[in-house]
């Protein structure tokens, strides 16, 4: 009897304290009953504490409550059992005379009626040409409308696209296209004998093919069968996502963002090939209602720039590079850049002198990062605009709804200490159904429990926030020194010279490894190896001070704008001989 009043003792003096917090959180005060469930599961005997905690994430956690490194966000905001078809027919319905999308380039300017409109007549005509549930469609090409366009028809129709980086050459190509399609070439608006096909560029052709009416029968057969997928090719592996992935996580991140409670007109330059586009764009389109300005069919920082100021733009998506790039136009402060409130950035790790650069010198008040990958549809972890200063420039956020995340050894697989670096293991309705016809591959991302392995290290605060130190393949070993690039990388960028900085590990004979930094240096402003090598003396370990420093104007980029720092360590061996 003693052991029950001291529990609803303790719940009593925690549902007062967490009632003085509502000042904070309104929904602080309903914790309670889950503080009740909490205590049991811990006073299970046997039973580990990590696994047992769950942190409450539908507002910014205030309270510290982590122990291990391990957190569930739980959440009182349900998950979505919608279709990618469902999710724009609700926003057609809801807004039909709002600006969905706008391509600058082209001219093209579509309200979400309008919108809806044309993917009904692009689904019946997909199915007109003889394709069916299942089969699949591959999309290569730049971010133009028929993009989007195509995105939202295959789903509609019940067809699995299969989004192709518009880099790859013939041989990745060739390879796409052997494993995930059967592909049909020809004009898109040519009947097709195969049930697969690849289309670039596709125009107005593809809805004379519709015959009256096919629209319905094409939409039902979503609805009916919501499990559709789509295939992200990330050679060798195609990353498989469903309606259930993307659809939740664009709706949870939206939600994170701020999406659900403004007007959003967000500037988009990253590609629509890849899932910060497709779903953290498009389907956030579908399912808030915001218009995604699409500045130009290939990256241009100058055209960022004017869609911003043109478009009145108060939201910006965009990689770290993408940023730097804008921040290093010369012409930067002539841009009427006054509309920004808040931006984006994920898809690599965002050095904190960009985000103060990016508050200082381009208006963007609150600006938000997160992570995750194309596993993960992507998002994991995303900040909240209300984060202080540090949390955003050294954080990558918090845990999203419905998820849970872990940092283990990378040897024994036991959960670290908190604050205890290590491998950083997702899972959550988020995460991939599998590597598309590659069993093995699968097996070795995803355990059986579920739990993916993201290959990054991070490491857990006590408050769930993550902190990404770097990839387990980035790791440069130095004469038996773990270093992670990642570190070097944030301190180089406050050098007042540097524009941007890169550090890989190249050969050395004696050591393994060496540490390079590449380094390009702001417009304008000179530099010496000596010069970037005494700033890095008594600030940083000296096995972490850069051995090579090399000058670069550019780097080897993927696509979607991130840095190949495979190629680029190929780049730099040669150019040192190595």
């Amino acid at each position: 009897m003693s052991a029950v009043w001291i529990s609803f003792s303790l719940l009593r003096s925690r549902e007062t304290h967490l009632r003085q917090l509502s000042v904070f959180s309104r929904r602080a005060v309903l914790q309670p009953l889950q503080v009740v469930s909490s205590l049991q599961k811990t006073w299970t005997p046997g039973n580990p504490t990590w696994c047992c905690r769950s942190l409450h994430v539908d507002s910014p956690p205030m309270v510290p409550g982590q122990s291990f490194s391990y957190v569930h966000g739980a959440s009182s905001v349900s998950l979505l059992g919608q279709t990618v078809g469902q999710s724009l027919q609700a926003a057609a319905d809801r807004w039909p005379h709002r600006e969905a999308l706008v391509f600058v380039q082209d001219g093209v300017r579509k309200t979400f009626s309008q919108f809806q409109e044309d993917v009904d007549q692009a689904a019946a005509g997909l199915l007109a040409l003889g394709l069916k549930r299942g089969d699949r469609l591959g999309v290569w090409g730049p971010n133009t409308y028929h993009w989007i366009l195509f995105q939202f028809a295959t789903a509609k129709a019940g067809i699995i696209l299969v989004s192709i980086n518009p880099a790859y050459q013939l041989k990745e190509l060739e390879f796409t296209l052997g494993k995930t399609t059967r592909p049909a070439y020809g004009d898109c608006d040519r009947q097709q004998t195969d049930r697969d096909c690849t289309c670039r560029g596709c125009d107005a052709g593809w809805k004379q093919t519709a015959p009256p009416g096919a629209a319905g029968p094409a939409d039902q057969t979503v609805l009916r069968r919501p499990h559709q997928h789509t295939v992200h090719i990330r050679s060798p592996k195609g990353a498989t996502l469903s309606h259930h992935n993307i659809v939740n996580n664009a709706y949870f991140v939206g939600l994170r963002l701020g999406f659900n409670w403004k007007p959003i007109r967000a500037c988009v330059p990253v590609p629509l090939y890849h899932c910060i586009g497709s779903v953290i764009g498009g389907m956030c389109m579908a399912l808030h209602g915001i218009t995604l300005v699409f500045p130009s069919a290939g990256y241009d920082s100058r055209a960022n720039l004017e869609a911003i100021q043109n478009e009145r733009c108060n939201f910006l998506y965009g990689t770290p590079t993408m940023y730097i790039d804008m921040l290093g136009q010369p012409d930067l402060h002539n841009y009427d850049l006054s509309s920004v409130e808040s931006g984006f950035t994920g898809g690599s790790l965002c050095p904190p002198e960009v985000m103060r650069k990016l508050r200082t010198d381009m208006n963007v008040k609150d600006m938000i990062i997160g992570y995750g990958t194309t596993e993960n549809s992507p998002a994991a972890f995303v900040g909240y605009p209300r984060d202080n200063e540090e949390l955003k420039t050294e954080t990558v956020g918090c845990i999203l709804n419905h998820a849970e995340a872990k940092v283990v050894d990378v040897s024994s697989g036991e959960v670290v200490p908190l604050g205890d670096p290590g491998e950083l293991l997702i899972r959550a309705y988020s995460v991939m159904l599998e590597y598309w016809d590659d069993p093995d591959k699968t097996s070795e991302a995803i355990a059986k429990d579920r739990w993916y392995r993201t290959g990054d290290i991070a490491s857990l605060d006590r408050f769930g926030y993550c902190r990404i130190v770097g990839r387990i393949k980035d790791m440069i070993i130095r004469g038996g020194e773990n270093i992670y690039p990642a570190e070097i990388e944030k301190f180089l960028h406050t050098h007042p010279n540097v524009q941007e900085a890169q550090v890989i590990g190249v050969r050395d004979e004696r050591l393994g490894e060496q540490v390079c930094a590449c380094i390009r240096l702001k417009e304008g402003l000179d530099c010496s190896r000596e010069e970037i090598r005494n700033f890095c003396k008594g600030q940083i370990s000296h096995f972490k001070i850069p051995h090579y420093v090399v000058f670069v104007d550019s780097y080897p980029l993927t696509a979607s704008g991130k840095v190949q720092k495979i190629k680029l360590r190929e780049e730099m061996e040669k150019k040192l001989g190595l």
